[in-house]
């Protein structure tokens, strides 16, 4: 199966510009994006209070991933003007995906970053799949994961998105063992962690698991 692929630009910004800024994303990017060739769609976390938000387009392979480089920079620039902030845009495979119902307007998302030896991603990844995804269907309000990797870099971030953070915070004590006891144990680092509304939910990746 061709390997599907994400970009991801984060952006750390002015709390009171992220509403102006989901809007930009749904109702100009969005469209936008999704004309391009191979784009499978696109989502926005965002932490209103913090001003935070990081907006995930997906596409078909690598090579749409290239070709859409140059015809997203306006878009991705105008988004950070909008929040005033700074942006980091990184490139991933995606790894798994798993969904069990679509995120709703309430759906709040827990993100990790992990971090292993370059050869080991595969293990990284094996880990989210073996410990956390039999667990996370029986969770009230369990939406979905993903899972993206940046092999060179041993790099590894894995979402993972409930339709409440009540039902979040639910679940916080699973994602806590995994961080603090199972991922150490396999010598994985957890870089950080970090709770999200799920302002737009249109990644549209196909179930991969």
């Amino acid at each position: 199966m061709t390997e599907m692929r994400a970009r991801s630009t984060e952006i750390s910004g002015a709390p009171g510009s992220v509403d102006a800024a989901i809007d930009h994303a749904r109702d100009e990017v969005m469209p936008a994006v999704q004309r391009m060739d191979g784009c499978l769609g696109l989502s926005v976390l965002a932490d209103r209070a913090g001003g935070r938000c990081i907006v995930t387009t997906s596409w078909r392979d690598e090579a749409a991933l290239q070709d859409s480089r140059e015809a997203v920079r306006p878009y991705a620039e105008r988004t950070t003007e909008l929040l005033g902030g700074t942006a980091e845009v990184q490139e991933w495979e995606i790894a798994a995906m798993h969904r069990v119902q679509e995120a709703g307007q309430r759906a709040r998302s827990r993100v990790t970053w992990l971090r292993t030896d370059p050869g080991a991603v595969d293990r990284a990844v094996d880990a989210v799949r073996l410990s956390l995804m039999p667990k996370l269907d029986d969770l009230p309000g369990f939406c979905s994961v993903s899972v993206l990797v940046r092999r060179d870099e041993g790099l590894t971030v894995a979402a993972v998105s409930y339709d409440s953070g009540t039902h979040l915070e639910q679940a916080g004590e699973g994602a806590r063992q995994f961080r603090e006891e199972f991922a150490p144990a396999l010598g994985i680092e957890v870089l950080d962690t970090a709770e999200f509304d799920v302002a737009v939910a249109h990644l549209r990746v196909p179930e991969t698991t």
